[in-house]
């Protein structure tokens, strides 16, 4: 049976109270045992977190890397800094990176690579936009998103990633897929893998990325192909975060 993966991503968002609030609302024994959580915070926050987790279940994530190991790229991270913070997840190709920053697949694909070579696990995140939606090209879209990084991929670290899907009309929106279109989706997803392994699908943990709250993250839930949240906005309120995570228990 997958482990189920909650991860919070706080995007330009937070403090270091906000980090006290989470880590008093996670203290043992507030999760399952069959449920990962992980808290990717901004990067100025990553140490803080790493102490004030010490004592938690909270695993730490990143929102992108850089794919070089050093230089002169002023305002950007490693993946070297990011281990030493103690982080285990870091996000790639999240949609807003695309869009905002102008982030190709093969920049994702650079940036995946880079995170395996430093032992982080890369959160692979794809999705398309409502125009792309409207005219029936969801899964071609997606699903080029996903070869893109995979198939250049050794088949021992297709295995070490965590996709989320993310249609981008809901994200940050209110609007959230049907857990049946989330379904539809992730099962789309599921059969790609299959075809290049079934231990890959079978092992693959796959996350929805839009619009996850309290309110619809157990039925979301429990569609057979989806493993947990990539949750945005509810994951800046403690008591709505947990409840999501105690769902998926």
């Amino acid at each position: 049976m997958r482990t189920l993966l909650i991860a919070g991503n706080w995007k330009m968002n937070g403090s270091k109270a906000l980090l006290d609030a989470f880590a008093s609302a996670f203290a043992p024994p507030a999760l399952a045992d069959r449920v990962e959580v992980a808290m990717i915070v901004p990067f100025p926050y990553l140490d803080a977190a790493r102490r004030a987790f010490e004592s938690t279940p909270l695993k730490l994530g990143a929102q992108t890397l850089n794919p070089e190991a050093s230089g002169a790229h002023t305002g950007e991270v490693s993946a070297s800094m990011l281990g030493e913070c103690g982080v285990t997840y870091v996000l790639v190709g999240h949609s807003e990176r695309r869009a905002l920053y102008g982030e190709t697949d093969a920049d994702v694909l650079a940036r995946a690579k880079t995170a395996l070579e430093n032992d982080l696990t890369p959160i692979l995140c794809v999705g398309e936009t409502l125009e792309e939606r409207e005219a029936g090209r969801t899964m071609d879209v997606v699903l080029a998103q996903v070869e893109a990084v995979l198939s250049p991929l050794a088949p021992t670290a297709r295995q070490r990633l965590v996709i989320a899907y993310e249609p981008v009309w809901a994200i940050g929106t209110g609007r959230t897929a049907t857990p049946e279109q989330a379904q539809e989706v992730m099962a789309g997803i599921r059969g790609y893998l299959a075809r290049l392994d079934t231990t890959l699908a079978e092992g693959m943990v796959l996350l929805y990325g839009g619009s996850m709250n309290a309110g619809n993250a157990a039925e979301l839930l429990a569609k057979p192909d989806i493993d947990g949240g990539l949750v945005g906005g509810a994951s800046l309120k403690t008591d709505d975060f947990l409840a999501i995570c105690q769902s998926a228990g």
